[in-house]
């Protein structure tokens, strides 16, 4: 096995797809970025709000007020850089650096786009993805190749499988195939869109999307792999990833996602993408044709090897974790981020806060306008680790107001995917003797029926 692996590594192929690749991905990161700062949403997100949720171990991640700009900006320059591979290495570890910092600011933002991105620009700072068709190859012919390692390609193939079949795997639950929750809450409120409104208002469709989503995702990588399925597969990908981009406001996630699965084409595909691009902008495309071979050294081989297989295999387990905790996955959400459980659920919540004196039991209750934005509050008021902390800052605030002796206590109440509304959190628990941790959360109440599956 050993020697095959070894073998394995050692196979070359051509440098073309990981080059256009790298010119897609920082194009889409680019106009991404810039239609972030566009919108304003850099300033609504990250500058107006007086408080922000943070990761577990990551509470020293925050906005910088108006100097959160300059994270962008830095984030759009390095983007534009690895675009034209100028200085990629650099490039692509500042765009990791930056991005990550920006995702990690205020979990209200989370979203599994967010978090693809991340992994992947980790990902390319490994892959040698300036060697063909970039300016550093342009400028130092010595480092310029036209063939790679094929493992480059297929690091990149493997994420984008995971990605698609874990978010298949997790459709396979009662809800989504059986009751066709949460589409049959979302899909009738899209009754303005032009010739889909009507349509979209039948039962039938419901389920025929739940279903299909879930086998389009299943099966979607193995279809862009098998040469004589590819095109096929390829048009799938489009119109899905269009079709959901015209139903639901996911940004720029669909069309990263369209450019992304050129990857899985031949070569001969992507070396006539850089011919057209070299015809456009008036680049000598021949300059690149060095034949030339790009081979690691034994000891760069091994530090690759084992950087990849640590990465894959966080990649591959990391979303199974949710079975160390006992409770119902989309109750809890115990282990539901970074997991690729995409669009899964509706969920909405009511938490009222009662800041108590544990001596004299005067009580008062708080204003969540006075401290959050509405999608801040929206957010908080159905995640369990948002109340938590929400609860801690509220006890710190009002401490350092004056106020003696003081606990926190929630009236909280939550739907999921069409139930009715039940209670959440214990209200007789004071949350600031909680401690955020891995540990299951015992202080949420549970949850009165029963989701079947993955």
């Amino acid at each position: 096995m050993l020697i095959k692996i070894k073998h394995y590594f050692k196979k070359n192929t051509d440098a073309a797809p990981l080059a256009v690749f790298r010119i897609f991905f920082g194009l889409m990161m680019s106009l991404s970025i810039v239609r972030f700062w566009a919108n304003g949403w850099i300033d609504k997100l990250y500058v107006q709000p007086k408080f922000f949720f943070s990761y577990y171990g990551f509470e020293w991640v925050k906005p910088l007020g108006i100097y959160t700009y300059f994270i962008f900006l830095i984030a759009l320059i390095s983007a534009i850089a690895i675009m034209i591979g100028y200085r990629y290495k650099w490039s692509i570890l500042i765009f990791f650096l930056s991005f990550t910092y920006i995702e990690l600011m205020d979990k209200t933002t989370y979203l599994n786009h967010y978090y693809f991105i991340s992994i992947l620009s980790f990902l390319m700072i490994f892959l040698p993805a300036s060697a063909h068709y970039s300016i550093d190859a342009y400028l130092n012919p010595r480092k310029a190749y036209q063939k790679i390692p094929k493992w480059c390609i297929h690091s990149i193939q493997l994420l984008m499988s995971i990605v698609y079949v874990y978010a298949g795997l997790a459709k396979l639950n009662s809800d989504w195939l059986l009751e066709a929750m949460p589409l049959k809450i979302w899909l009738p409120s899209k009754y303005d869109i032009p010739l889909l409104g009507d349509f979209l208002q039948q039962t039938w469709v419901h389920y025929g999307f739940s279903w299909l989503g879930m086998m389009y995702d299943l099966s979607i990588p193995f279809l862009l792999l098998y040469r004589p399925t590819r095109k096929v597969a390829f048009f799938m990908v489009i119109v899905f990833h269009v079709l959901t981009r015209v139903l639901f406001p996911i940004g720029m996630f669909p069309f990263i996602m369209i450019v992304s699965a050129t990857i899985f084409f031949d070569a001969k595909v992507h070396r006539q993408i850089l011919k057209i691009i070299s015809k456009v902008f008036k680049i000598s495309y021949h300059r690149f044709q060095n034949h030339k071979t790009l081979v690691f050294s034994a000891k760069k081989n091994s530090l690759l090897t084992f950087v990849l297989v640590l990465f894959f295999t966080i990649q591959l387990f990391l979303p199974w974790r949710y079975l160390a905790y006992p409770n119902e996955l989309f109750w809890t959400e115990e282990g539901f981020r970074f997991s690729w459980r995409v669009m899964l659920m509706e969920k909405a919540g009511y938490a009222q806060f009662k800041i108590v004196d544990a001596q004299t039991q005067k009580r008062f209750y708080v204003d969540n306008s006075d401290f959050l934005t509405p999608y801040q509050e929206k957010q908080m008021s159905f995640q369990p680790d948002f109340i938590l902390e929400y609860a801690h800052f509220l006890g710190s605030h009002f401490e350092k107001q004056g106020h003696k002796n003081v606990e926190v206590y929630v009236e909280s109440y939550v739907a999921l995917n069409g139930r009715r509304s039940q209670p959440y959190i214990d209200p007789t628990v004071d949350l600031l003797q909680i401690k955020e941790s891995f540990i299951p959360k015992t202080f949420i109440l549970p949850f009165y029926d029963q989701i079947k599956g993955l």
